[in-house]
């Protein structure tokens, strides 16, 4: 099994849309999936609730009270992170985790808050003993924007593997409250943002050469 933390104490930078869209992901490629839910407002369960019984099935979990045991018999298991955690819950669930993944908006007040967060994931010992490895998605990205290429410049600094970046589309909006992903959905224009998330899946594969994703790296 492997498990995927996915973290970044800054509200509202993307960590559910992520959460839920690696869960799809791994679903849709045949691999029994948990999506474990640590934030009190339960918004990856909420999507999970509204998954229709047509699409690939997605075990949740209900951690907002602390880490649970991982079921038995899974494959990938993702963990959707709350905001504003404190490091004592960061480094309980970093315990269980494989990945940590950090998604980071192109914004000014996105990138010095998630820049101290990852100081402090080097600091802690999984991350220090390269047994946890972290990878930065940047999300809700315009393409050929100054924000972007500022964006594409704090990546430089940050020491850190850049997974990909996933274009701003309102298609992620449309499909949250039907419990579903692109993964879930047909036609080219799906196929096209799929592949912005092609990055992120190979960076995971590497923990398990078992993974039936053959995307190129970016």
């Amino acid at each position: 099994m492997i498990t995927v933390l996915v973290a970044n104490p800054k509200g509202g930078c993307g960590k559910t849309t992520v959460a839920t869209h690696l869960a799809a992901a791994f679903a849709q490629a045949g691999l029994r999936t948990a999506l474990a839910d640590a934030d009190r407002q339960g918004s990856s369960l909420g999507w999970l609730r509204s998954r229709p019984e047509s699409a690939p099935a997605i075990q949740g979990l209900d951690w907002h009270d602390g880490p649970g045991k991982a079921p038995k018999q899974v494959d990938r298991l993702i963990i959707d992170a709350p905001a504003a955690m404190k490091m004592k819950k960061i480094e309980e669930l970093l315990r269980l985790a494989d990945v940590v993944v950090v998604p980071v908006l192109p914004s000014g007040f996105d990138e010095p808050v998630t820049g101290e967060f990852l100081k402090q994931l080097e600091a802690l010992k999984p991350i220090r003993k390269s047994k946890t490895a972290v990878a930065i998605v940047r999300n809700r990205v315009q393409t050929g924007t100054r924000m972007a290429a500022k964006l594409d410049k704090f990546m430089l600094g940050v020491g850190h593997t850049g997974a990909g970046r996933l274009r701003h589309r309102l298609v992620y909006a449309d499909v949250a409250g039907r419990g579903l992903s692109v993964f879930d959905l047909t036609g080219k224009q799906n196929e096209a943002l799929r592949e912005d998330w092609a990055p992120l899946l190979r960076y995971i594969e590497n923990c398990d050469p078992a993974m039936p994703f053959s995307a190129a790296g970016e």
